[in-house]
């Protein structure tokens, strides 16, 4: 299969490129070339956010793709282009939402994919969330018949190369290996009981990449989730107990953290999904455990930070 990938060495599209290149598929990644390129795929170096630029680049290049993942777009104007673009030269568009789409007020145990979404971006704090749904909106009223889309929603990603954190005060925390060896005390908001199911990388890559041509795919939206729902502390008492070290924690109100950082709404809720729609689509199901993926994960970051240091 002859694929594109919008990024290609990020976080998630980085994971996706590893899992395209290891089922043998043919693949060009679109990039600014601000990361290191990874081995193995064709390279078409723009930034995708300059219309003009874009259009000029597939003007010149006519090739078709089977699929096109698209990991990185938030804006609804991006994904105009996109589809302008690429409407005629791909079978299947796979678009990477999140599941900040919902309002964080009404969710649901577990959330299904259409449960009340946000109703404006509440001043720009809900932007992110607010403008991934309407790209959502703009690819789901595509109405070639050529074109097909998938839309994956997923919850918090884990796994190399992003860094440690999943919840107020402590979301991607660069310093939080060292905080807790240093024994601190971590802050979490209302002692850090919000229910989530962290989803690791890799796994993330896999579900995606099974849509490729799958019949119960097309058109469709999937919530994307670990197979382990667990209270917030818990993710970071996982990590404690790789290091070897005692997880300490103070609870803050939320109602007092929301005064002070109104846009972390999306972050404080319960974010619980079923995984029955993927194994009924015929998709690769998330089922990496939570610990293992963690312990993984906080292993490699601290490699990695030993060999940058």
């Amino acid at each position: 299969m002859k694929i594109l990938i919008i990024g290609g060495s990020g976080h998630v599209s980085g994971a996706v490129t590893r899992e395209c290149l290891a089922r043998g598929f043919k693949v060009t990644i679109l990039t600014r070339g601000l990361r290191p390129i990874p081995d193995g795929v064709n390279v078409l170096k723009v930034d995708r956010h300059d219309e003009d630029a874009m259009r000029k680049l597939f003007s010149k290049n006519t090739d078709f793709y089977d699929a096109i993942f698209d990991c990185i777009c938030y804006q609804p104007a991006t994904m105009a282009v996109m589809l302008e673009l690429f409407r005629s030269r791909t079978r299947q568009l796979i678009f990477v939402s999140t599941d900040f789409v919902y309002d964080p007020a009404k969710r649901s145990f577990p959330q299904p994919i259409d449960a009340p979404f946000l109703a404006d971006d509440d001043n720009g704090l809900q932007s992110y969330g607010f403008n991934k749904r309407a790209c959502e909106k703009l690819l789901a009223a595509e109405d070639s018949d050529k074109l097909s889309w998938t839309i994956f929603r997923p919850c918090h990603i884990y796994g190399m190369f992003s860094q440690l954190g999943c919840f107020p005060c402590h979301c991607r925390d660069i310093e939080l290996i060292k905080r807790l060896q240093r024994g601190e005390v971590l802050t979490l908001v209302d002692g850090g009981h919000f229910l989530q199911q962290p989803i690791e990388v890799n796994d993330l890559a896999k579900t995606m990449v099974s849509s490729l041509g799958l019949p119960k795919a097309q058109r469709e939206i999937f919530n994307m989730a670990g197979p382990d729902i667990v209270e917030s502390w818990a993710y970071y008492q996982i990590i404690a107990d790789v290091l070897g070290t005692e997880l300490k924690i103070r609870s803050t109100p939320l109602s007092e953290h929301l005064q002070l950082n109104p846009g972390q709404r999306p972050f404080l809720c319960h974010r619980v999904y079923s995984q029955e729609k993927l194994y009924n689509a015929g998709l690769s199901v998330p089922e990496t455990p939570l610990t293992k993926g963690l312990q993984r994960h906080t292993l490699e970051l601290i490699r990695h930070n030993k060999a940058q240091s």
